[in-house]
Protein backbone atom coordinates (compact mmCIF):
# COMPACT_ATOMS: atom_id res chain seq x y z
CA UNK A 1 0.00 0.00 0.00
CA UNK A 2 1.25 3.65 -1.07
CA UNK A 3 2.31 5.27 2.34
CA UNK A 4 1.35 9.17 2.16
CA UNK A 5 4.41 9.91 4.45
CA UNK A 6 6.58 8.70 1.60
CA UNK A 7 5.86 11.93 -0.13
CA UNK A 8 7.08 14.31 3.38
CA UNK A 9 9.74 16.47 1.74
CA UNK A 10 12.15 19.73 2.75
CA UNK A 11 10.05 22.79 1.16
CA UNK A 12 13.29 24.12 -0.21
CA UNK A 13 14.04 20.43 -1.89
CA UNK A 14 10.49 19.08 -3.36
CA UNK A 15 10.92 15.58 -4.79
CA UNK A 16 9.86 15.20 -8.36
CA UNK A 17 7.77 12.27 -6.72
CA UNK A 18 6.37 14.26 -4.45
CA UNK A 19 5.63 17.29 -7.33
CA UNK A 20 3.85 14.52 -9.62
CA UNK A 21 2.01 13.43 -7.11
CA UNK A 22 0.39 16.66 -5.99
CA UNK A 23 -0.52 17.77 -9.12
CA UNK A 24 -1.72 14.47 -9.83
CA UNK A 25 -4.28 14.51 -7.39
CA UNK A 26 -5.26 18.39 -7.61
CA UNK A 27 -6.05 17.42 -10.58
CA UNK A 28 -8.32 14.39 -9.91
CA UNK A 29 -9.87 16.46 -6.46
CA UNK A 30 -10.58 19.39 -9.35
CA UNK A 31 -11.96 17.04 -11.40
CA UNK A 32 -14.48 15.22 -8.93
CA UNK A 33 -15.33 18.13 -8.28
CA UNK A 34 -16.43 19.57 -11.43
CA UNK A 35 -18.04 16.42 -12.42
CA UNK A 36 -20.38 16.82 -9.30
CA UNK A 37 -20.92 20.33 -10.10
CA UNK A 38 -22.00 19.06 -14.26
CA UNK A 39 -23.89 16.41 -12.75
CA UNK A 40 -25.76 18.27 -9.94
CA UNK A 41 -26.36 21.75 -11.98
CA UNK A 42 -29.73 21.76 -13.64
CA UNK A 43 -29.01 24.31 -15.95
CA UNK A 44 -29.72 24.01 -19.27
CA UNK A 45 -26.50 24.75 -20.80
CA UNK A 46 -23.76 23.95 -19.24
CA UNK A 47 -20.88 26.61 -18.54
CA UNK A 48 -17.97 24.37 -20.18
CA UNK A 49 -15.35 27.23 -19.40
CA UNK A 50 -16.36 27.31 -15.98
CA UNK A 51 -16.17 23.31 -15.85
CA UNK A 52 -12.53 23.43 -16.94
CA UNK A 53 -11.78 25.77 -14.47
CA UNK A 54 -12.88 24.40 -11.66
CA UNK A 55 -9.95 21.35 -12.67
CA UNK A 56 -7.41 23.77 -13.51
CA UNK A 57 -7.83 26.15 -10.27
CA UNK A 58 -6.90 23.04 -8.57
CA UNK A 59 -3.90 22.43 -10.27
CA UNK A 60 -2.91 26.59 -10.61
CA UNK A 61 -3.66 26.52 -6.12
CA UNK A 62 -1.41 23.43 -5.38
CA UNK A 63 1.41 24.68 -7.99
CA UNK A 64 1.33 27.80 -6.19
CA UNK A 65 1.29 26.52 -2.47
CA UNK A 66 4.55 24.61 -3.57
CA UNK A 67 6.08 27.10 -4.81
CA UNK A 68 5.92 29.17 -1.63
CA UNK A 69 6.68 26.25 0.85
CA UNK A 70 7.41 27.58 4.46
CA UNK A 71 9.27 30.72 3.27
CA UNK A 72 7.49 34.34 4.52
CA UNK A 73 9.15 35.80 1.79
CA UNK A 74 7.83 33.81 -1.01
CA UNK A 75 4.60 34.01 0.05
CA UNK A 76 4.74 37.81 0.16
CA UNK A 77 6.30 37.80 -2.87
CA UNK A 78 3.46 35.86 -4.92
CA UNK A 79 0.63 37.89 -2.67
CA UNK A 80 2.45 41.14 -4.27
CA UNK A 81 2.72 39.80 -8.09
CA UNK A 82 -0.96 38.19 -7.54
CA UNK A 83 -2.66 41.62 -6.64
CA UNK A 84 -1.02 43.26 -10.21
CA UNK A 85 -3.98 40.59 -12.13
CA UNK A 86 -7.07 42.54 -12.12
CA UNK A 87 -10.16 39.66 -12.28
CA UNK A 88 -13.00 40.87 -13.72
CA UNK A 89 -14.80 37.66 -14.44
CA UNK A 90 -18.18 38.00 -12.13
CA UNK A 91 -19.86 34.84 -10.48
CA UNK A 92 -23.68 35.61 -9.99
CA UNK A 93 -24.81 32.36 -8.74
CA UNK A 94 -23.59 31.94 -5.30
CA UNK A 95 -23.69 27.77 -5.74
CA UNK A 96 -20.93 28.58 -8.94
CA UNK A 97 -18.33 30.33 -6.10
CA UNK A 98 -18.85 27.83 -3.51
CA UNK A 99 -18.03 25.33 -6.21
CA UNK A 100 -15.06 27.66 -6.98
CA UNK A 101 -13.67 27.59 -3.47
CA UNK A 102 -14.03 24.00 -2.83
CA UNK A 103 -11.33 23.38 -6.02
CA UNK A 104 -9.12 25.90 -4.23
CA UNK A 105 -9.27 24.21 -1.36
CA UNK A 106 -8.41 20.95 -2.70
CA UNK A 107 -5.12 22.13 -4.38
CA UNK A 108 -4.45 24.06 -1.16
CA UNK A 109 -4.83 21.12 0.38
CA UNK A 110 -2.49 19.23 -1.62
CA UNK A 111 0.02 21.95 -2.02
CA UNK A 112 0.99 21.70 1.57
CA UNK A 113 0.70 17.90 1.38
CA UNK A 114 -2.44 17.65 3.09
CA UNK A 115 -3.61 14.99 1.09
CA UNK A 116 -5.98 13.15 3.60
CA UNK A 117 -8.13 16.72 4.19
CA UNK A 118 -7.66 17.36 0.60
CA UNK A 119 -9.29 14.08 -0.01
CA UNK A 120 -11.91 13.94 2.73
CA UNK A 121 -12.78 17.35 2.49
CA UNK A 122 -13.35 17.23 -1.35
CA UNK A 123 -15.39 13.66 -1.16
CA UNK A 124 -17.82 15.09 1.93
CA UNK A 125 -18.32 18.11 -0.35
CA UNK A 126 -19.40 16.58 -3.44
CA UNK A 127 -21.03 13.80 -1.22
CA UNK A 128 -23.35 16.91 0.09
CA UNK A 129 -23.91 18.07 -2.98
CA UNK A 130 -25.23 14.79 -4.45
CA UNK A 131 -27.72 14.85 -1.54
CA UNK A 132 -28.38 18.60 -1.78
CA UNK A 133 -29.84 17.73 -5.22
CA UNK A 134 -32.42 15.58 -4.19
CA UNK A 135 -33.64 17.76 -1.18
CA UNK A 136 -36.69 20.60 -1.60
CA UNK A 137 -33.71 22.97 -1.28
CA UNK A 138 -32.87 21.94 -4.87
CA UNK A 139 -34.06 24.75 -7.21
CA UNK A 140 -36.06 21.94 -9.31
CA UNK A 141 -38.57 23.53 -7.15
CA UNK A 142 -38.25 26.96 -7.64
CA UNK A 143 -40.49 27.28 -10.63
CA UNK A 144 -41.83 31.15 -10.19
CA UNK A 145 -43.95 32.60 -12.68
CA UNK A 146 -46.74 35.40 -12.75
CA UNK A 147 -50.42 34.48 -13.09
CA UNK A 148 -52.96 37.35 -13.98
CA UNK A 149 -56.74 36.27 -13.35
CA UNK A 150 -59.54 38.72 -14.94
CA UNK A 151 -63.12 38.66 -13.76
CA UNK A 152 -66.10 41.02 -13.73
CA UNK A 153 -65.95 43.86 -11.96
CA UNK A 154 -68.60 42.46 -9.56
CA UNK A 155 -67.48 39.64 -9.20
CA UNK A 156 -65.30 37.80 -6.26
CA UNK A 157 -63.27 35.03 -6.95
CA UNK A 158 -60.34 35.63 -4.61
CA UNK A 159 -61.03 32.29 -1.96
CA UNK A 160 -61.72 30.04 -4.78
CA UNK A 161 -58.70 31.01 -6.93
CA UNK A 162 -56.10 30.60 -3.53
CA UNK A 163 -57.73 27.40 -2.64
CA UNK A 164 -56.59 25.96 -6.43
CA UNK A 165 -53.42 27.82 -6.07
CA UNK A 166 -52.70 26.31 -2.91
CA UNK A 167 -53.29 22.81 -4.68
CA UNK A 168 -50.85 23.58 -7.13
CA UNK A 169 -48.20 25.80 -5.79
CA UNK A 170 -45.64 25.81 -3.04
CA UNK A 171 -46.38 29.33 -1.79
CA UNK A 172 -48.81 32.34 -3.83
CA UNK A 173 -48.64 36.24 -2.67
CA UNK A 174 -51.11 38.44 -4.77
CA UNK A 175 -49.03 41.74 -6.42
CA UNK A 176 -51.47 43.84 -8.25
CA UNK A 177 -54.94 44.49 -8.87
CA UNK A 178 -55.98 46.99 -12.09
CA UNK A 179 -59.61 47.77 -12.92
CA UNK A 180 -60.07 48.11 -16.92
CA UNK A 181 -62.53 48.51 -19.96
CA UNK A 182 -63.17 45.82 -21.76
CA UNK A 183 -64.44 47.64 -24.99
CA UNK A 184 -65.59 44.16 -26.72
CA UNK A 185 -67.63 43.17 -23.99
CA UNK A 186 -68.60 47.04 -22.84
CA UNK A 187 -68.05 46.27 -19.01
CA UNK A 188 -65.75 47.06 -16.65
CA UNK A 189 -63.11 44.38 -15.75
CA UNK A 190 -60.31 43.61 -12.76
CA UNK A 191 -57.02 41.95 -13.35
CA UNK A 192 -55.40 40.15 -10.68
CA UNK A 193 -51.88 39.77 -10.61
CA UNK A 194 -50.48 36.88 -8.68
CA UNK A 195 -46.38 35.85 -7.66
CA UNK A 196 -46.55 32.07 -7.47
CA UNK A 197 -43.97 28.93 -6.87
CA UNK A 198 -45.20 25.91 -8.88
CA UNK A 199 -44.91 22.34 -7.45
CA UNK A 200 -44.55 20.57 -10.68
CA UNK A 201 -44.28 22.38 -14.09
CA UNK A 202 -46.19 20.46 -15.80
CA UNK A 203 -49.44 21.36 -13.85
CA UNK A 204 -49.67 24.54 -15.17
CA UNK A 205 -51.92 23.83 -17.85
CA UNK A 206 -54.77 22.26 -15.25
CA UNK A 207 -53.68 24.94 -12.68
CA UNK A 208 -55.32 27.34 -15.80
CA UNK A 209 -58.21 25.03 -16.08
CA UNK A 210 -59.42 24.90 -13.00
CA UNK A 211 -59.32 28.38 -12.62
CA UNK A 212 -61.00 29.20 -15.55
CA UNK A 213 -63.91 26.32 -14.71
CA UNK A 214 -64.49 28.67 -11.61
CA UNK A 215 -67.01 30.87 -13.57
CA UNK A 216 -68.25 32.19 -16.76
CA UNK A 217 -66.97 35.67 -15.68
CA UNK A 218 -63.62 34.84 -15.11
CA UNK A 219 -60.45 33.76 -16.96
CA UNK A 220 -56.27 33.35 -16.92
CA UNK A 221 -54.95 35.93 -19.49
CA UNK A 222 -51.61 35.11 -18.37
CA UNK A 223 -49.45 32.47 -17.01
CA UNK A 224 -45.47 32.82 -17.33
CA UNK A 225 -42.32 31.43 -15.54
CA UNK A 226 -39.01 32.90 -15.36
CA UNK A 227 -37.13 29.92 -13.94
CA UNK A 228 -34.90 30.61 -11.77
CA UNK A 229 -32.48 27.23 -11.64
CA UNK A 230 -30.24 28.07 -14.64
CA UNK A 231 -27.16 28.45 -13.47
CA UNK A 232 -25.63 31.70 -14.90
CA UNK A 233 -21.90 32.80 -14.88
Amino acid sequence: MFDLSSLQYNSENPTLLAILFTVVLSFLLGGIIAFTYDKTSRGITKPIHFIQTLILIAIVAATIMQAIGDSVARGLGMLGALSIIRFRTTLRNPRNIGFMFASLAAGIACGVLGFTIAIVGTLTFCLIAVILRFTPLSQESNIVGSLKVDTSINSNYQNNIHKVLSKYCFDSVFSNYKIYNNNLEKQNMQEHTFKIRMKKLEDAHQLKNEINQLGDDISVTGLTFSNASFDNI
